[in-house]
């Protein structure tokens, strides 16, 4: 990101500022009560904030920025950030949703619209991606990210980033993304945000680094800490990963802001003694940026005069954010066109691509005696459920500015696809979350005149996202108690499952004849819902998280490592695999995956081989596979997972048409963080398979020489 040009502005800048200055742009403020707002515009007009986040519009977000630019001793604008997660006015599916459609391009586009229609209101700055491996899926957050892969993390990570970034017409990045929570916060205990997470070096380095350092190789040009604690240490003031990992070894040179008063809560968390010491402490770690909470603001001028931090301290945390603002060219074109958000926001285009990835984020997990699609011979439907007509719980978590009302529900999008010789009755029979005994008489009588019935279930939009985090990971309320009743009528049932994390459906699996999984998919759920429903689009989606057959799996994921006794661990009351893998998703058509080749059984330690396979479409009609390459190293100086995902590739067949999937497997791919914690490529035996799932493939050995 650096240049010449940018930096020379930035040492004039500095050589200009006074310490107040030069704190004021490491502070953000948002959020205020009525009572702060004129006390901020006066700090903001004093060079004392640099950084605004949740404003409203372009309207609100210029009146700020002209306090900045024109009242302001330097004239240093703003830089305005939100949460943008899943689309800002268009609603995308939710990131977990967009994982499973493996469409790196398509998610790249997402974002690039989402990031076109925040830059309408002013907002220059998406606190997105979340880049957060989950493997616990009781932990509410695990909607807003990728899944439980590194791998797969990471690819979807750079596309993130690229999406957000993509240059405007004026050559400069949309926003500036921030990949967070830096680092390991999927693995906090017992899936409780917040939580401390004990996580080895080795671990953090395998599993949960390897996303956000491929964001930074995209070129994210900012970091959110997170904030929990690993092993004891904060992250909000780990030098060790704000440092030395973050810009020793990986070159950052972007800026980290904290999270949402996390610099704070550094006395919460007991490493320091009060503010002053926890602002201190941050400031040293490599946060740059303290959001909302004032701390460095009230402290860091104190400490400096006192000789209790350095200069050189505050003048790195004010070149990154400099930066920053000099990338987004917010020096040369502070304001937004407030005209433009009428003309972007919610276009055809725009919500072209929302149903698309929408449908390509469905996944089919059952689909006994090929129930679906649903056939001209199916005159009555029954929909019922609460979420069959629940436009909030298909916007998800983390809505940014989406409208309730621009959301197509499921029950809409069945009544709009039907010939109006097929009759459709709804029936919402309970609610999301009550748990007192209700009258299903309702529903079951829907159920009775149908042909079908259509039973849409699953979490409201409450029910994931920060710190929603649940002890159990059944349909809440009375849900099961409804689908039992309606299952006890003899119809058959399609269940559509929307949730923002993988519930454990074990009797939906063992009773019902088709099971899709809808997440949250946004504006246009339930034409994307209808479309798979009727076979307008054959599903392609693959899990990108496990689903548990129990809560007492949790947490639970297909990369594991191999126990002493690999043969008996497992549960007394219950079976250890999981009810769905990760990569599992039918489809209508049928795959046969044949001839599996390497270009040699041998690599040399940096070389590479080619893995071929041929993949045929079986089946009646055109549809997509996601080819999954998996490999094991099977001895190594530590020891190494069962199967790492190392290469996939989703491709289009027609009916009866064959294609051959190449793979390069790389040497510099298959190492691993060895005894002293640094990568190794080692010598020796592996194992690959290429197939449909983390279950299934075909097999062939190699040796790395």
């Amino acid at each position: 990101m650096t240049n010449q040009k940018i930096e020379e502005k930035i040492e004039l800048l500095l050589s200009r500022m006074t310490i107040e200055e030069k704190v004021g742009q490491m502070v953000q403020r948002g959020s205020a009560k009525e009572e702060n707002v004129a006390k901020d515009k006066e700090n903001i007009k004093a060079g004392k904030i640099g950084s605004i986040l949740n404003t409203g519009d372009a309207k609100e977000v210029n009146a700020y920025q002209r306090l900045a630019v024109e009242e302001s001793r330097l004239g240093i604008p703003l830089i305005i950030g939100h949460d943008v997660i899943h689309g800002f006015l268009t609603t995308f599916p939710i990131p977990l949703a967009q994982a499973c459609s493996w469409d790196l391009d398509l998610i790249e586009e997402a974002e690039a619209i989402a990031a076109k229609e925040a830059a309408t209101a002013g907002i220059r700055w998406t606190f997105s991606p979340m880049v957060d491996v989950a493997r616990d899926a009781r932990w509410g957050r695990v909607a807003e990210g990728a899944g439980e892969d590194a791998y797969l993390g990471s690819m979807i990570a750079k596309a993130r980033v690229r999406g957000f970034q993509r240059l405007n017409e004026d050559g400069y990045p949309t926003v500036a993304a921030c990949v967070k929570h830096f680092a390991g916060y999927g693995a906090a205990e017992g899936g409780r945000d917040y939580s401390s997470a004990e996580i080895s070096e080795r671990t953090m380095r395998d599993i949960y680094l390897p996303p956000f350092k491929a964001a930074i190789d995209a070129g994210c040009l900012t970091l959110m800490a997170a904030f929990h604690d690993v092993s004891g240490v904060p992250c909000s003031g780990s030098k060790f990963l704000l440092t030395d990992v973050l810009v020793k070894e990986w070159g950052f040179d972007g800026f980290v802001l904290s999270d949402w008063g996390s610099v704070n809560e550094l006395e919460s968390h007991g490493v320091a003694a009060n503010r002053s010491d926890a602002g201190k402490l941050a400031a040293e770690a490599g946060i740059h940026m303290d959001m909302h909470e004032n701390t460095y603001q009230e402290n860091l001028k104190d400490l400096l005069e006192a000789g209790l931090i350095s200069q050189e301290c505050i003048d790195n945390a004010v070149r990154r954010v400099l930066r920053v603002k000099f990338a987004l060219g917010l020096f040369e074109k502070p304001y937004t066109d407030e005209s433009l958000a009428e003309k972007v926001n919610l276009c055809d285009a725009h919500v072209k691509c929302a149903l698309e990835l929408a449908r390509e984020s469905v996944v089919l997990l059952k689909n006994e005696k090929k129930t679906l699609p649903l056939r001209d011979d199916v005159k009555k439907i029954g929909v019922i459920g609460p979420m069959s007509d629940s436009g909030n719980a298909m916007l998800g978590c983390w809505q940014s500015w989406g409208k309730e009302e621009s959301i197509v529900t499921i029950f809409q999008g069945i009544k709009q696809k039907i010939s109006k010789d097929v009759a459709i009755e709804y029936a919402r029979g309970c609610e999301f979350y009550d748990e007192s005994v209700q009258d299903f008489s309702e529903a079951i009588k829907v159920a009775q005149n149908s042909d079908i019935v259509i039973m849409s279930l699953g979490e409201g939009a409450g029910y994931s996202g920060e710190n929603r985090n649940r002890m159990s990971l059944g349909l809440p309320g009375q849900q099961q108690n409804l689908l039992e009743a309606i299952h006890k009528i003899g119809k058959p049932i399609v269940l559509v499952v929307a949730a923002g994390r993988p519930l454990s459906i074990s009797w939906a699996k063992e009773h019902v004849q088709a099971i899709v999984y809808a997440w949250h998919l946004g504006n246009q759920a339930g034409n994307a819902i209808a479309d798979v429903l009727f076979g307008d689009f054959n599903p392609s989606g693959k899990l990108a998280m496990t689903i548990p057959r129990s809560v007492g799996q949790s947490p639970i994921f297909y990369n594991k490592k191999n126990f002493g006794k690999p043969t008996i661990v497992g549960y007394i009351d219950g079976e250890a695999t999981p009810l769905y893998p990760f990569g599992y998703g039918q489809s209508y058509t049928t795959f046969q995956y044949s001839d599996l080749v390497l270009s040699s059984g041998t690599m040399k330690k940096n070389g590479e081989i080619k893995v071929s396979v041929n993949l045929k479409n079986t089946g009646k009609m055109a549809g997509e596979e996601i080819v999954q390459l998996y490999v094991r190293d099977l001895v190594g100086s530590v020891a190494r997972p069962i199967k790492e995902l190392k290469g996939f590739e989703k491709l289009s067949l027609k009916k009866g048409e064959q294609k051959t999937v190449t793979f390069s497997l790389k040497a510099k791919d298959l190492g691993l963080y060895g005894l002293d914690n640094r990568y190794i490529v080692e010598k020796g035996d592996f194992k690959l398979w290429v197939g449909p799932n983390s279950d299934e493939g075909l097999e062939a050995d190699f040796k790395l020489i």
